[in-house]
Protein backbone atom coordinates (compact mmCIF):
# COMPACT_ATOMS: atom_id res chain seq x y z
CA UNK A 1 0.00 0.00 0.00
CA UNK A 2 1.59 3.41 -1.17
CA UNK A 3 2.20 6.16 1.30
CA UNK A 4 0.96 9.41 0.83
CA UNK A 5 2.99 12.37 0.81
CA UNK A 6 2.64 14.63 3.62
CA UNK A 7 3.95 18.34 3.79
CA UNK A 8 6.83 16.97 5.41
CA UNK A 9 7.97 14.76 3.03
CA UNK A 10 7.36 17.11 0.20
CA UNK A 11 9.53 19.43 2.10
CA UNK A 12 12.36 17.33 1.95
CA UNK A 13 11.82 16.39 -1.53
CA UNK A 14 11.87 20.09 -2.67
CA UNK A 15 15.22 20.65 -0.22
CA UNK A 16 16.96 18.10 -2.17
CA UNK A 17 16.04 18.94 -5.62
CA UNK A 18 16.93 23.06 -4.77
CA UNK A 19 20.31 21.43 -3.46
CA UNK A 20 20.71 19.44 -6.63
CA UNK A 21 20.12 22.59 -8.77
CA UNK A 22 22.21 24.74 -6.73
CA UNK A 23 25.30 22.25 -7.26
CA UNK A 24 25.03 22.00 -10.68
CA UNK A 25 24.97 25.45 -10.95
CA UNK A 26 27.67 26.53 -9.29
CA UNK A 27 29.71 23.48 -10.89
CA UNK A 28 28.89 25.43 -14.17
CA UNK A 29 30.10 28.70 -12.87
CA UNK A 30 32.93 27.64 -11.74
CA UNK A 31 34.00 25.46 -15.04
CA UNK A 32 32.68 28.91 -16.63
CA UNK A 33 34.92 31.15 -14.75
CA UNK A 34 38.56 29.39 -14.29
CA UNK A 35 37.95 29.10 -18.56
CA UNK A 36 37.75 33.52 -18.50
CA UNK A 37 40.06 33.83 -15.45
CA UNK A 38 42.81 30.76 -16.76
CA UNK A 39 42.74 30.27 -20.28
CA UNK A 40 44.84 27.35 -21.68
CA UNK A 41 47.56 28.12 -23.56
CA UNK A 42 49.88 26.35 -25.41
CA UNK A 43 53.41 26.56 -24.73
CA UNK A 44 56.78 27.74 -25.90
CA UNK A 45 58.74 24.52 -26.29
CA UNK A 46 57.75 20.84 -26.64
CA UNK A 47 58.49 20.29 -22.61
CA UNK A 48 56.52 22.71 -21.53
CA UNK A 49 53.09 21.87 -24.31
CA UNK A 50 53.09 18.58 -22.09
CA UNK A 51 51.11 20.35 -19.70
CA UNK A 52 48.30 21.93 -21.54
CA UNK A 53 48.56 18.79 -23.92
CA UNK A 54 49.30 15.84 -22.13
CA UNK A 55 47.61 13.41 -24.35
CA UNK A 56 49.09 14.05 -27.49
CA UNK A 57 50.83 17.08 -29.30
CA UNK A 58 48.40 16.57 -32.37
CA UNK A 59 45.45 18.01 -32.52
CA UNK A 60 42.47 16.45 -34.64
CA UNK A 61 43.11 19.45 -37.26
CA UNK A 62 46.56 17.42 -37.84
CA UNK A 63 48.22 20.56 -36.11
CA UNK A 64 50.95 20.17 -33.64
CA UNK A 65 50.42 22.87 -30.53
CA UNK A 66 53.46 24.36 -30.79
CA UNK A 67 52.08 26.37 -33.47
CA UNK A 68 50.10 28.16 -30.85
CA UNK A 69 52.98 30.24 -29.64
CA UNK A 70 55.37 30.17 -32.31
CA UNK A 71 53.30 32.07 -34.52
CA UNK A 72 55.67 32.56 -37.05
CA UNK A 73 55.91 29.52 -39.87
CA UNK A 74 59.21 28.83 -40.69
CA UNK A 75 60.47 25.37 -42.69
CA UNK A 76 61.47 22.31 -41.16
CA UNK A 77 61.78 18.54 -42.37
CA UNK A 78 61.63 15.06 -41.35
CA UNK A 79 64.08 11.87 -43.38
CA UNK A 80 62.72 8.48 -42.84
CA UNK A 81 63.90 5.12 -44.69
CA UNK A 82 61.56 4.45 -47.05
CA UNK A 83 61.18 0.98 -45.30
CA UNK A 84 62.72 -0.63 -42.76
CA UNK A 85 62.55 -4.54 -41.88
CA UNK A 86 61.40 -5.80 -37.68
CA UNK A 87 63.56 -5.23 -34.86
CA UNK A 88 65.99 -3.02 -36.85
CA UNK A 89 67.83 0.27 -35.52
CA UNK A 90 67.71 2.95 -38.14
CA UNK A 91 67.80 7.05 -38.01
CA UNK A 92 65.49 9.53 -38.38
CA UNK A 93 66.92 12.91 -39.07
CA UNK A 94 65.30 15.88 -38.16
CA UNK A 95 66.15 19.15 -40.35
CA UNK A 96 65.75 22.75 -38.55
CA UNK A 97 67.12 25.39 -41.20
CA UNK A 98 67.93 29.09 -40.12
CA UNK A 99 70.24 32.04 -40.38
CA UNK A 100 72.72 31.29 -37.78
CA UNK A 101 74.06 34.59 -38.04
CA UNK A 102 70.69 35.82 -36.60
CA UNK A 103 70.24 36.66 -32.86
CA UNK A 104 67.25 36.68 -30.74
CA UNK A 105 65.27 38.60 -27.64
CA UNK A 106 66.14 36.38 -25.09
CA UNK A 107 63.81 36.79 -21.33
CA UNK A 108 66.10 40.15 -19.84
CA UNK A 109 66.19 42.09 -23.18
CA UNK A 110 69.55 40.80 -24.41
CA UNK A 111 70.34 39.43 -27.45
CA UNK A 112 71.53 35.49 -27.83
CA UNK A 113 71.97 32.86 -29.76
CA UNK A 114 68.44 30.67 -31.06
CA UNK A 115 67.62 27.88 -29.40
CA UNK A 116 65.95 24.73 -31.28
CA UNK A 117 63.11 21.73 -30.44
CA UNK A 118 61.38 19.40 -31.87
CA UNK A 119 58.04 16.59 -31.73
CA UNK A 120 58.71 13.55 -33.30
CA UNK A 121 55.57 11.33 -33.88
CA UNK A 122 56.49 7.87 -34.69
CA UNK A 123 54.14 4.87 -35.43
CA UNK A 124 53.27 3.18 -32.37
CA UNK A 125 55.83 0.26 -31.31
CA UNK A 126 58.52 2.68 -32.72
CA UNK A 127 60.96 3.98 -30.16
CA UNK A 128 64.82 5.38 -29.35
CA UNK A 129 66.94 2.65 -29.51
CA UNK A 130 68.97 1.26 -26.57
CA UNK A 131 72.33 2.16 -26.10
CA UNK A 132 73.86 -1.31 -26.39
CA UNK A 133 71.88 -1.72 -30.13
CA UNK A 134 72.94 1.89 -31.83
CA UNK A 135 76.37 1.21 -33.74
CA UNK A 136 79.39 3.60 -33.21
CA UNK A 137 79.11 5.59 -36.23
CA UNK A 138 75.34 6.28 -35.28
CA UNK A 139 76.33 7.50 -31.91
CA UNK A 140 78.42 10.02 -33.08
CA UNK A 141 75.88 11.39 -35.47
CA UNK A 142 73.21 11.76 -32.64
CA UNK A 143 75.99 13.06 -30.03
CA UNK A 144 74.56 14.38 -26.55
CA UNK A 145 71.42 14.93 -27.40
CA UNK A 146 68.58 13.53 -24.80
CA UNK A 147 65.51 12.27 -26.18
CA UNK A 148 62.40 12.00 -23.66
CA UNK A 149 59.11 10.54 -24.41
CA UNK A 150 56.41 12.82 -24.56
CA UNK A 151 54.43 10.75 -22.10
CA UNK A 152 55.03 7.92 -19.55
CA UNK A 153 54.11 4.65 -21.86
CA UNK A 154 54.00 6.47 -25.01
CA UNK A 155 57.66 6.09 -26.06
CA UNK A 156 56.52 6.37 -29.66
CA UNK A 157 56.31 10.28 -29.21
CA UNK A 158 59.85 12.09 -28.56
CA UNK A 159 60.76 15.38 -27.38
CA UNK A 160 64.06 17.11 -28.02
CA UNK A 161 65.15 20.86 -26.84
CA UNK A 162 65.59 23.15 -25.90
CA UNK A 163 69.26 23.11 -27.69
CA UNK A 164 71.75 25.10 -29.21
CA UNK A 165 70.66 25.85 -32.74
CA UNK A 166 74.17 26.60 -33.87
CA UNK A 167 75.00 22.79 -33.48
CA UNK A 168 71.88 21.09 -34.12
CA UNK A 169 70.13 22.68 -36.77
CA UNK A 170 70.18 18.71 -38.17
CA UNK A 171 69.07 16.33 -35.40
CA UNK A 172 69.65 12.65 -35.63
CA UNK A 173 66.85 10.04 -33.72
CA UNK A 174 68.67 6.35 -33.63
CA UNK A 175 64.80 4.61 -33.93
CA UNK A 176 64.16 0.82 -33.49
CA UNK A 177 61.56 -0.48 -35.39
CA UNK A 178 59.14 -3.12 -33.56
CA UNK A 179 58.82 -6.70 -34.26
CA UNK A 180 55.09 -8.31 -34.69
CA UNK A 181 56.48 -11.65 -34.09
CA UNK A 182 56.92 -10.76 -30.55
CA UNK A 183 53.91 -8.01 -30.29
CA UNK A 184 50.39 -8.84 -31.73
CA UNK A 185 49.49 -5.46 -31.26
CA UNK A 186 51.75 -4.55 -34.32
CA UNK A 187 51.62 -5.16 -38.02
CA UNK A 188 53.40 -5.03 -41.29
CA UNK A 189 52.34 -1.85 -43.22
CA UNK A 190 52.52 1.58 -44.18
CA UNK A 191 52.46 4.30 -41.40
CA UNK A 192 52.69 7.74 -41.02
CA UNK A 193 55.42 10.05 -39.43
CA UNK A 194 54.51 13.60 -37.92
CA UNK A 195 57.40 16.22 -37.11
CA UNK A 196 56.63 19.98 -35.46
CA UNK A 197 60.16 21.54 -35.20
CA UNK A 198 60.67 25.35 -33.37
CA UNK A 199 63.69 27.55 -33.58
CA UNK A 200 63.98 30.87 -31.06
CA UNK A 201 61.53 31.48 -28.62
CA UNK A 202 57.83 31.59 -28.25
CA UNK A 203 55.47 34.43 -28.66
CA UNK A 204 53.05 33.58 -25.96
CA UNK A 205 54.30 31.88 -22.30
CA UNK A 206 52.17 28.77 -21.22
CA UNK A 207 50.37 31.48 -18.70
CA UNK A 208 48.84 32.77 -21.90
CA UNK A 209 50.64 36.23 -21.48
CA UNK A 210 52.87 37.53 -24.46
CA UNK A 211 56.87 37.40 -24.18
CA UNK A 212 59.04 39.71 -24.65
CA UNK A 213 59.18 38.75 -28.44
CA UNK A 214 56.54 39.91 -30.02
CA UNK A 215 54.96 43.10 -31.21
CA UNK A 216 52.97 44.93 -28.61
CA UNK A 217 50.59 46.93 -30.27
CA UNK A 218 48.62 50.11 -28.30
CA UNK A 219 45.28 48.47 -26.37
CA UNK A 220 43.76 52.26 -26.76
CA UNK A 221 43.09 54.93 -29.39
CA UNK A 222 44.50 58.45 -28.46
CA UNK A 223 47.99 60.27 -28.34
CA UNK A 224 50.97 58.96 -26.61
CA UNK A 225 51.08 62.03 -23.98
CA UNK A 226 54.02 60.26 -22.50
CA UNK A 227 57.04 57.43 -22.25
CA UNK A 228 58.56 56.61 -19.18
CA UNK A 229 61.75 54.59 -19.32
CA UNK A 230 62.58 52.16 -16.15
CA UNK A 231 65.25 50.15 -15.44
CA UNK A 232 65.19 46.87 -13.41
CA UNK A 233 68.07 45.81 -10.83
CA UNK A 234 69.68 43.42 -13.85
CA UNK A 235 69.86 46.48 -15.85
CA UNK A 236 66.91 45.76 -18.25
CA UNK A 237 65.06 48.42 -19.82
CA UNK A 238 61.21 48.42 -20.20
CA UNK A 239 58.91 51.53 -21.17
CA UNK A 240 55.53 52.44 -19.51
CA UNK A 241 53.80 53.88 -22.76
CA UNK A 242 50.59 56.48 -21.48
CA UNK A 243 47.96 57.12 -24.18
CA UNK A 244 45.33 60.02 -23.63
CA UNK A 245 41.70 58.56 -25.27
CA UNK A 246 39.22 60.95 -26.57
CA UNK A 247 37.59 60.74 -23.40
CA UNK A 248 40.52 62.16 -21.26
CA UNK A 249 40.82 58.79 -19.90
CA UNK A 250 44.76 57.74 -19.69
CA UNK A 251 45.74 53.86 -20.18
CA UNK A 252 48.91 53.07 -19.89
CA UNK A 253 50.68 49.99 -21.69
CA UNK A 254 54.27 48.53 -20.67
CA UNK A 255 56.39 47.11 -22.89
CA UNK A 256 59.25 44.83 -21.30
CA UNK A 257 62.96 44.64 -22.26
CA UNK A 258 63.52 43.59 -26.06
CA UNK A 259 61.13 44.69 -28.47
CA UNK A 260 62.31 48.42 -30.23
CA UNK A 261 59.63 51.49 -29.73
CA UNK A 262 58.09 52.72 -32.91
CA UNK A 263 56.10 55.48 -31.52
CA UNK A 264 57.43 58.78 -29.86
CA UNK A 265 55.53 61.14 -27.81
CA UNK A 266 52.86 63.31 -28.89
CA UNK A 267 52.53 60.65 -32.08
CA UNK A 268 48.52 59.70 -32.28
CA UNK A 269 48.08 56.07 -32.42
CA UNK A 270 44.72 53.46 -32.90
CA UNK A 271 43.76 50.54 -30.87
CA UNK A 272 45.88 47.71 -32.41
CA UNK A 273 48.26 49.74 -34.11
CA UNK A 274 51.61 48.44 -33.43
CA UNK A 275 54.27 50.15 -30.89
CA UNK A 276 57.32 47.80 -31.30
CA UNK A 277 59.25 46.37 -33.90
CA UNK A 278 58.70 42.94 -34.27
CA UNK A 279 62.20 41.24 -32.95
CA UNK A 280 60.97 37.65 -33.69
CA UNK A 281 63.41 35.94 -35.73
CA UNK A 282 62.46 32.10 -34.98
CA UNK A 283 58.87 30.11 -35.82
CA UNK A 284 57.79 26.75 -36.36
CA UNK A 285 57.20 24.25 -39.06
CA UNK A 286 55.70 21.17 -39.71
CA UNK A 287 56.11 17.89 -42.05
CA UNK A 288 54.66 14.81 -42.25
CA UNK A 289 56.02 11.01 -44.37
CA UNK A 290 55.74 7.51 -44.23
CA UNK A 291 57.48 4.36 -43.72
CA UNK A 292 56.50 1.19 -44.27
CA UNK A 293 57.41 -1.84 -42.14
CA UNK A 294 58.35 -4.40 -44.64
CA UNK A 295 57.77 -8.49 -44.12
CA UNK A 296 60.43 -9.80 -44.78
CA UNK A 297 59.07 -13.34 -45.74
CA UNK A 298 57.15 -10.78 -48.87
CA UNK A 299 60.98 -9.40 -49.78
CA UNK A 300 61.92 -13.23 -49.98
CA UNK A 301 59.43 -14.08 -52.06
CA UNK A 302 59.68 -11.45 -54.20
CA UNK A 303 62.90 -12.26 -54.92
CA UNK A 304 61.93 -16.03 -55.49
CA UNK A 305 59.20 -14.46 -57.97
CA UNK A 306 61.93 -12.26 -59.58
CA UNK A 307 64.13 -14.90 -59.93
CA UNK A 308 61.45 -16.97 -61.22
CA UNK A 309 60.63 -14.97 -64.27
CA UNK A 310 64.13 -14.23 -64.92
CA UNK A 311 64.53 -17.97 -65.43
CA UNK A 312 61.63 -18.25 -67.31
CA UNK A 313 62.98 -15.24 -69.59
CA UNK A 314 66.14 -17.09 -70.09
CA UNK A 315 64.65 -20.24 -70.94
CA UNK A 316 62.13 -18.86 -73.57
CA UNK A 317 65.35 -17.54 -75.27
CA UNK A 318 67.23 -20.69 -75.21
CA UNK A 319 64.16 -22.34 -76.70
CA UNK A 320 63.56 -19.54 -79.20
CA UNK A 321 67.29 -20.48 -80.41
CA UNK A 322 66.62 -24.39 -80.42
CA UNK A 323 64.01 -23.49 -83.09
CA UNK A 324 65.61 -21.65 -85.17
CA UNK A 325 68.78 -23.73 -85.75
CA UNK A 326 66.18 -26.53 -86.03
CA UNK A 327 64.70 -24.62 -89.07
CA UNK A 328 67.98 -23.45 -90.38
CA UNK A 329 68.96 -27.30 -90.49
CA UNK A 330 65.96 -27.86 -92.44
CA UNK A 331 66.27 -25.42 -95.09
CA UNK A 332 69.93 -26.80 -95.74
CA UNK A 333 68.48 -30.35 -96.22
Amino acid sequence: MRKALTPARLTRSARVITKTLLIAIATLTFFFTSDLALPQSAAAYPFWAQQTYPETPREPTGRIVCANCHLAAKPAEVEVPQSVLPDTVFKAVVKIPYDTSVQQVGADGSKVGLNVGAVLMLPEGFKIAPEDRIPEELKQEVGDVYFQPYKEGQDNVLLVGPIPGEQYQEIVFPVLSPDPASDKNIHFGKYAVHLGANRGRGQVYPTGEKSNNTVYTASATGTITKIAKEEDEYGSVKYQVSIQTDSGETVVDTIPAGPELIVSEGQAVKNGDALTNNPNVGGFGQDDTEIVLQDPNRVKWMIAFVCLVMLAQIMLILKKKQVEKVQAAEMNF
